[in-house]
């Protein structure tokens, strides 16, 4: 007969390796919570205008000063796997929409920590998972109903937009300046593409907004942030190849090139045996014939500047001093790509395929000119740039990176909107209306369900709750009353009989005095998109840990 228990006199079996660390059930999930806690404990301060930055050490000996979750989070060198998850999700937000970092850990860890008492009373991890979900559906048709549609081009709108994602950052000084940058910037890579498809199709979205590849910034130490400007068109820091060329030329034609301008060289190692002295002479010359060849396939398209991915010979260089040619060589393939975008140019692989279409005639005006030590050839004037260049000037490396990641912040922001035209009110209003939404809702469920759903929306205030915080205003009083206005707005919809209408109440907190405003007034909006993402992935993340109930350390290394 089998016993069920282990043989008496044998010892305990031990599966795992003993020096694996095991931790199981209840005990896991409250750790896995208590991490959460404290990721969203060490950027909680640096939500809303009042934020406070913080100052990084980075292995190298480099500091960054930064109030950017997503950087601070990026720097922090953490060991609990669950907290290296939250850090993803700051990762993910940044990537996707590239705003709201910093609200997604602090609502996800929130969301955690209204769910630690449902643990501890043992409600199974799945049953709160289940009411998280709900709520998330619920919260993303009340957001439906909140949000504001609005015109790219109405620009007073776009810079109220703009000046609620930049206000809560390093560079809110100079707040005009960046935004006029950051619309100007997007709204001229931005460009249509008839896309033949079904209109819900995500992906026939009829805007390319590439900020990444044609709006390249350009940081110059010295100057003063007041020298900040979006060209219209593009600049690279490179001079031109021979001392004689021009330095000025208004309506250029340019043609860019991604071949050597010199004679060809083996791919691999290549010897020549010559015998005959002639033999020598012959060889020189068909080098020298073939680079004229080349120049002079390019000097019958009459170009004004020849820009090539690769090298320039000195040959080649006097022929096109000759023919009045300014000659750049060895640019980046991206700068290549963005001359191409701003001038209208087609880049050319081989000279003897020039076509006279190829030529870019877009550009109005070329210009060397000498910033500090270095030289820069400015492109501008274009007539239909859809590719820009961004000069950054300001007093130190550290203070242009922060205002480079802030200005990238923005540029995102504008994206956003011009994919998804739809707002959302800011300072907290949008969370406190969908928590105010979630507490009517929640009343209608029954069962074990109620707790986890009506959790959601407690844990939707921590956002207002934070901004007053950072403010140094009573938090306690600013939130009950921004409560009772939201609630108020329901009981005057209940009032009038109108069950199907949807209360539209845009009050939040000012995050610079911690008063109550009317975000409609006060102009402080926030793009559609940014917000669902960061109301989704932090409680798709919430309940992802959730379900966590083993965490199994120093498990065996690839490979062995």
């Amino acid at each position: 007969m089998a016993s069920a228990g282990p043989m008496p006199g044998m010892g305990q079996v031990m599966v795992l390796n003993a020096k694996t660390q095991r931790t199981q059930g209840r005990k896991a999930q409250l750790d896995n919570i208590n991490a959460a806690r404290a990721v969203a404990d060490i950027i909680r301060s640096t939500l809303g205008p009042r934020s406070m930055l913080k100052m990084l050490l980075d292995p190298m000996g480099g500091i960054v000063i930064t109030n950017d979750g997503n950087c601070i989070l990026r720097e922090v060198d953490v060991s609990h796997p669950t907290a290296k998850s939250m850090i993803e999700l700051s990762r993910a937000q940044d990537e996707e929409v590239g705003d709201g970092t910093t609200s997604v850990i602090i609502l996800a860890g929130e969301m955690l920590i209204n769910a630690e008492p449902f643990v501890r009373t043992n409600i199974h991890p799945t049953v709160i998972v289940r009411g998280y979900n709900y709520a998330l559906q619920e919260a993303l048709s009340i957001c439906e109903k909140l949000a504001l549609v609005v015109d790219v081009h109405d620009t007073v709108r776009m810079t109220s937009l703009v000046q609620s994602c930049i206000g809560t950052k390093f560079s809110s000084r100079w707040n005009d300046i960046m935004v006029d940058m950051a619309l100007k910037a997007v709204l001229t890579v931005a460009r249509e593409i008839p896309t033949p498809g079904s209109v819900n199709d995500v992906y026939s979205q009829k805007m390319e907004v590439d900020i990444k590849r044609y709006a390249k910034v350009e940081k110059i130490p010295g100057g003063e942030i007041g020298d900040c400007a979006v060209l219209k068109g593009v600049m690279f820091n490179k001079d031109v190849t021979h001392s004689k060329m021009r330095r000025r030329i208004e309506n250029p034609r340019i043609l860019l090139l991604d071949t050597p301008l010199e004679y060809k060289k083996g791919e691999s190692q290549t010897n020549v045996e010559i015998t005959d002295e002639e033999d020598w002479n012959t060889l020189l010359k068909m080098e020298e014939e073939y680079v004229e060849n080349m120049c002079m396939e390019i000097i019958a398209f009459k170009p004004d500047i020849v820009i090539t991915e690769k090298g320039v010979s000195d040959l080649a260089q006097h022929y096109f001093a000759k023919a009045d040619i300014t000659a750049f060589r060895r640019l980046r393939k991206t700068d290549n790509n963005r001359v191409a975008r701003a001038t209208g140019a087609t880049i050319v692989s081989r000279t003897d395929e020039i076509r006279e279409e190829d030529i870019g005639t877009g550009c109005g005006l070329f210009e060397m000119r000498k910033i500090g030590e270095e030289y820069f050839a400015f492109f501008e004037e274009c007539k239909e740039p859809k590719a820009c260049t961004v000069i950054l000037r300001g007093g130190s490396k550290d203070v242009l990176n922060e205002i480079e990641r802030n200005l990238l912040d923005a540029m995102q922001v504008v994206r956003n909107v011009v994919f998804d035209p739809r707002l959302l009110p800011g300072g907290g209003a949008t969370e406190m209306a969908v928590s105010v939404g979630l507490r009517k809702a929640g009343l209608k469920l029954e069962g074990i369900q109620q707790g986890p759903f009506l959790a959601v929306g407690e844990a939707m205030e921590v956002i207002p709750r934070t901004l007053a915080q950072n403010c140094g205003v009573s938090v306690i009083r600013t939130v009950t009353q921004l409560r009772a206005k939201h609630a108020a707005a329901y009981e005057e919809i209940e009032k009038n009989g109108s069950d199907g209408a949807f209360p539209k109440c845009n009050w939040g907190i000012d995050g610079t005095t911690g008063q109550l405003v009317d975000m409609e007034q006060f102009g402080i909006w926030e793009p559609f998109s940014v917000k669902i993402q960061t109301i989704k992935t932090a409680v798709e993340s919430a309940c992802m840990i959730l379900r966590i109930d083993d965490i199994v350390s120093g498990s065996k290394k690839k490979g062995y």
